[in-house]
C-alpha cells in the first residue's frame, strides 16, 4: 500500500509540474510584441488622420491622399466631400 501511495504522489507531482510548464509557455507565446523605440518612424506609424468624406480616423499608413486631402478609401476619394 505504501508503494502505491508513493507512486501516486510522484505521478501527481509530475503532472502538476508539466501543467505549470505548459501554462508558462502559453503565456510567453501570447505576450504582446515589444513597442518600437522612439524616433521618426515610430511616430509616423501611430499618427492618425481623418477621412474627409466619412470623418472616421485611420492610421496615416492606410489613408489615401488625393487633392491634398486624406480619404479612407479610393471610393471616398472619388466621391469627394460629403454634402
Amino acid at each position: 500500500m505504501a508503494k502505491f501511495l508513493l507512486w501516486a504522489i510522484i505521478i501527481l507531482g509530475v503532472m502538476l509540474a508539466a501543467r505549470l510548464i505548459a501554462h508558462r509557455n502559453a503565456r510567453e507565446r501570447v505576450a504582446p510584441p515589444p513597442r518600437p523605440s522612439g524616433g521618426a518612424g515610430a511616430r509616423d506609424a501611430h499618427s492618425m488622420v481623418r477621412c474627409e468624406h466619412c470623418q472616421i480616423y485611420l492610421p496615416r499608413s492606410e489613408a489615401f491622399m488625393s487633392q491634398g486631402k486624406t480619404w479612407c478609401s479610393a471610393e471616398h476619394a472619388r466621391l469627394g466631400l460629403k454634402k
